[in-house]
């Protein structure tokens, strides 16, 4: 017997933390904030998400997962559809591929990990969107995007992290 229903339910619902915190991430990402032109450099948060747990826990930050969020993200951020499942896709692979390396070592090496994963991330999404709207989308913006995301690194990391510690110990 594999445990009780209310066991199994909350083993499941704890291996809904890292999407279901992605997720947050990706809705706090569409809120409103009526500051001007603010829309176009909002920081990709959700990014973060997908670094952060394909290093921590990869088994529950799976390629179909951090695809899904992707497409989530691409509907609710108005984002031609595809891009941010395929951004996010190629950083859990890249990111999870070099597991071994970020796993265990500083804070500061798993930042700069980021950096590497988030430079590409970016302009790869900055590529394909200005490709498939047709026009160039203004570098600048999306460099000030990038160093908001890298800024916000490390309060997420941390809030990952007692997550992790209150949440996933047992899962």
């Amino acid at each position: 017997m594999k445990g009780s229903l209310l066991q199994r339910l909350d083993h499941g619902i704890r291996h809904l933390v890292p999407p279901g915190l992605t997720l947050l991430l990706i809705l706090l990402d569409a809120v409103p904030l009526h500051l001007p032109e603010f829309a176009l450099v909002v920081p990709l948060l959700p990014l973060i998400g997908v670094y952060y747990w394909s290093i921590y826990r990869p088994d529950l930050m799976s390629p179909v997962v951090a695809f899904g969020l992707g497409i989530v993200n691409d509907v609710i951020a108005g984002t031609p559809l595809g891009v941010s499942a395929l951004v996010y896709l190629l950083a859990q692979g890249m990111t999870a591929s070099q597991r071994r390396f970020f796993h265990g070592k500083p804070f500061r090496i798993a930042w700069w990990g980021f950096a590497l994963v988030g430079s590409g991330a970016f302009l790869l999404q900055w590529a394909l969107v200005s490709l498939l709207i047709g026009h160039r989308l203004e570098l600048h913006a999306v460099l000030f995007e990038f160093l908001m995301t890298m800024f916000s690194y490390p309060l997420l990391s941390w809030i990952f992290a007692r997550a992790q510690l209150a949440l996933l110990r047992s899962a």
